[in-house]
């Protein structure tokens, strides 16, 4: 009898944990669904919209004289879409109706970092993690900006991490790690590049070889300056604009810094009657796909859009400048599981704090355009430009 009881309460025990236990999972999945309950950092709440213009695709060339190359650094269609509903439903990229689609990965790896996947859009190849401008057997491969300067076209690089940081090296160096920032730096001395503008004051002047790359470029005729106020005050001649000592800050620290400098490069590049090349990075879009922190993701990403923006009027204007948008890789497998458009709230979720291996946009609007449709390979882009401008 005794033992009969023991089991009873055992099995009444045994019963209490198991409904608890739904009780408990019940209220926890709640809380979960509930974005109040949310990690703040996963919800972007709203903000002010800007507004969007829309301009007219030109037809009347084959092929253009200009091509600006518009790189967000991790951005994926999540990425895309989540600074569309934050904007209210519109984006500057909806200007662009040619659009296609990259695969990413690298020689060594499915899932490519961003020096292999900048030196595939740079140079035309395929290269192992970590590699700047250099194939998988180290050696130096010829970038797209090299070939439109030997072509006598103006040439430039922006963004909004250090300018020796893995995307804009891929199209200035040749190191066979991305790690190798003042051997970077020191490649900018043997390039003549017109415009370069971006973080990384000491990679150029507080090096262990002693060497100030900053004094160097002076005496090579650049305009060597350190703050957006007066490099956006430049309206000619070379210019290395280095506005911070690595990186810059996050979006809305370092106010329009990318649009001032857009403007500021291709005022300054649009003067050569040969045409030019730039590649424009929206670096930290990625950080904030490492981070998890929708808001960040966001903030960088309508940052990075209103960029495309300044391009876009620029390429309006004067008819003959492709612009190509698209991303290295997509970063920390964002996905949108709620949204408003008409307050731009964004509910984010990640996968990982890391990249991925899904493929990325690629969108094009101007002389050309029609080329970049479909699936393609990372590479294909570098090969797309070199045959439009006939380097």
């Amino acid at each position: 009898m005794k033992n009969f009881l023991m089991r009873n309460v055992r099995h009444a025990f045994l019963i209490g944990l198991i409904i608890g236990g739904f009780a408990f999972a019940g209220c926890a999945q709640n809380e979960y669904m509930d974005p109040a309950n949310r990690k703040l950092q996963e919800i972007y709440t709203g903000g002010d919209f800007y507004p969007v213009k829309h301009y007219q695709q030109s037809t009347r060339k084959k092929r253009p004289k200009n091509v600006i190359l518009m790189i967000g650094d991790g951005m994926g269609l999540a990425q895309v879409y989540a600074g569309l509903t934050a904007n209210g439903g519109h984006l500057y990229l909806e200007n662009f109706k040619h659009i296609g689609f990259s695969k990413t990965y690298s020689s060594d790896n499915y899932i490519t970092d961003s020096a292999a996947g900048g030196t595939a859009l740079a140079c035309g190849e395929k290269t192992y993690n970590g590699a700047i401008g250099v194939d998988p057997q180290k050696q130096p491969i010829v970038n797209i900006r090299e070939l439109a300067e030997k072509k006598g076209l103006e040439t430039g690089l922006v963004s909004t991490s250090a300018i020796t940081h893995a995307t804009p090296a891929s199209f200035i160096a040749h190191q066979p790690s991305r790690n190798m920032y003042e051997a970077i730096a020191a490649d900018f001395i043997n390039s003549d590049i017109d415009v370069f503008i971006g973080g990384g004051v000491d990679h150029f002047e507080k090096r262990k070889d002693g060497r100030n790359l900053s004094e160097e470029l002076r005496k090579d005729g650049y305009q060597v300056l350190y703050n957006m106020d007066n490099i956006s005050q430049v309206t000619s001649g070379k210019l290395a604009g280095l506005t911070a000592p690595v990186h810059n800050p996050a979006e809305p620290e370092r106010g329009n810094m990318l649009v001032q400098s857009t403007n500021t490069a291709l005022n300054i590049l649009s003067q050569n009657k040969k045409g030019y090349f730039i590649m424009i990075e929206g670096s930290q879009i990625d950080w904030g796909g490492h981070a998890n922190k929708t808001p960040y993701v966001v903030e960088e990403m309508l940052d990075f859009d209103q960029a495309i923006g300044a391009a876009l009027k620029h390429a309006a204007q004067d008819g003959e400048t492709l612009i190509i948008v698209t991303a290295d890789h997509e970063t920390g497998g964002m996905s949108i599981n709620e949204g408003d458009m008409a307050t731009g709230k964004v509910v984010g979720e990640y996968t990982t704090g890391h990249h991925t291996g899904i493929m990325v946009p690629v969108y094009a609007f101007g002389p050309g355009a029609e080329q970049f449709t479909g699936m393609m390979e990372n590479t294909d882009i570098q090969k797309k430009i070199k045959d439009l401008l006939d380097l």
